[in-house]
Formats: structure tokens, C-alpha cells, sequence
């Protein structure tokens, strides 16, 4: 199958498009917004539906994903690139702040994950700022594969220290941060996401937050 069908197959079958999502993830861009300065460029990668860069409030937003579909769900003012995370060779090296990824490592064979790593790597600035949501597989073993697509295994230890070979700083690392799916665990008001992103415990959070800085 070529890959842009398997894709779109994907995004219509696993992860259907849902705009009460924009109510979850406007609240997680409000929490986040701490590490995204307001002059910053930002890059979204494996950007999806754009629900974060959407979101989130910079000088330069940039979102990147091998779905042929990401121009349509991009907010005006959000650059696109249709390319794989691999090789982001139309991406200048040094260039950007903050790198933000989430729900998007897991997807990667090992090596192809190795290689995003090294292009998120080249693309930040010295001290630039990589931000990782991910299901932490110690706390959502039991659902992880549940996700056909799901290739690598993560916990929030082996996920900082895979990033550390590589040459990151771990600046804050969240072991649980938000539920394993936002299709049914986490209210669709926002007021109630901003109260469960402030408890010190998250019940029945399953996915990590790892923000590191590129030494």
C-alpha cells in the first residue's frame, strides 16, 4: 500500500479527526506556553491535525507531517511541510526554539527514530527547547499496542535517557501527564482540563511529558 494511502486509512479508521479536540489542546497550549517564548519559531513535528501549533502562541509556527491532508487542518499563518521527519532537509539547521512533538516517536522504527532525532537535533538552536508528549509504556502497557501502528517502546526513564545519547539536557520530565486517549478520558471543557493539568497527581494519566534542551 502506498504510504499516503496508509496514512489517510489511518487518520479515517484510528485517528478520526474531532474538533472538541481543539478544547483539550487549547488548554495543554495554555500549559505549555511556559516554554514557547512569544518571539519564538516552533516547529510541530509529525503535526497531525495541527492541534498543537494551532494552539500555541509564537512569532513563527511550522508544522511537519507526511499526511497530505496537513494544509487543510493548518490555521492561516502556520507554514506546512508535507516530508518525513527523517530527512527535514527544506528545514534550515539552527534555526528553531522550540521542537514539539507528541503521540508521534511511537509511530518510528528505531532507526527512523534515530534519524528524527538527529534532524530535530540540527534544526534547534544551541539551548533550543524539545518538547515530547508520549504514552509512557510503564503506567499503559496493557492499551499500548492496541495502536497498530505503535513501533517503539518508551517509559519516562528510557525516553530521557535516549535523549540524553543524543546530546539533550533534561530540563523537566512529567512521568504522568494526561490520560493514554483523549477520545473519552479527559472533559471537553476547558476550565475542567485547566483544573486537572494543576494537580501535582493526574488520575488515570498514562502519557509523559519530557521538555529538554539541546546542549
Amino acid at each position: 500500500m502506498p504510504p499516503d494511502k496508509f496514512y489517510k486509512n489511518y487518520f479515517r479508521s484510528r485517528f478520526v479527526y474531532d474538533k472538541s479536540r481543539d478544547i483539550v489542546w487549547k488548554s495543554i497550549a495554555r500549559h505549555l506556553q511556559r516554554y514557547v517564548g512569544l518571539n519564538s519559531k516552533v516547529l510541530d513535528v509529525g503535526a497531525g491535525y495541527c492541534s498543537f501549533i494551532n494552539n500555541i502562541s509564537a512569532e513563527e509556527k511550522h508544522a511537519l507531517d507526511v499526511f497530505s491532508d496537513l494544509r487543510k487542518y493548518a490555521d492561516k499563518g502556520v507554514i506546512t511541510h508535507n516530508s518525513s521527519s527523517c530527512d527535514m532537509k527544506d528545514l534550515k539547521q539552527d534555526y528553531f526554539d522550540v521542537v514539539f512533538a507528541s503521540n508521534f516517536f511511537e509511530h518510528l522504527t528505531k532507526n527512523d527514530l534515530n534519524l528524527t532525532i538527529k534532524e530535530v537535533r540540527r534544526v534547534l538552536k544551541k539551548n533550543g527547547i524539545l518538547i515530547a508528549i508520549q504514552p509512557n509504556y510503564k503506567y499503559c502497557y496493557k492499551e499500548y499496542f492496541d495502536d497498530y501502528t505503535h513501533e517503539t517502546v518508551f517509559s519516562d526513564a528510557s525516553l530521557c535517557n535516549f535523549l540524553e545519547n543524543f546530546g539533550f539536557k533534561i530540563e523537566k520530565c512529567v512521568p504522568r501527564f494526561l490520560p493514554f486517549s483523549m477520545k473519552s478520558r479527559l472533559p471537553k471543557l476547558g476550565f475542567l482540563i485547566d483544573a486537572y493539568l494543576s494537580l501535582p497527581y493526574r488520575p488515570l494519566a498514562k502519557q509523559m511529558l519530557v521538555v529538554a534542551k539541546r546542549k
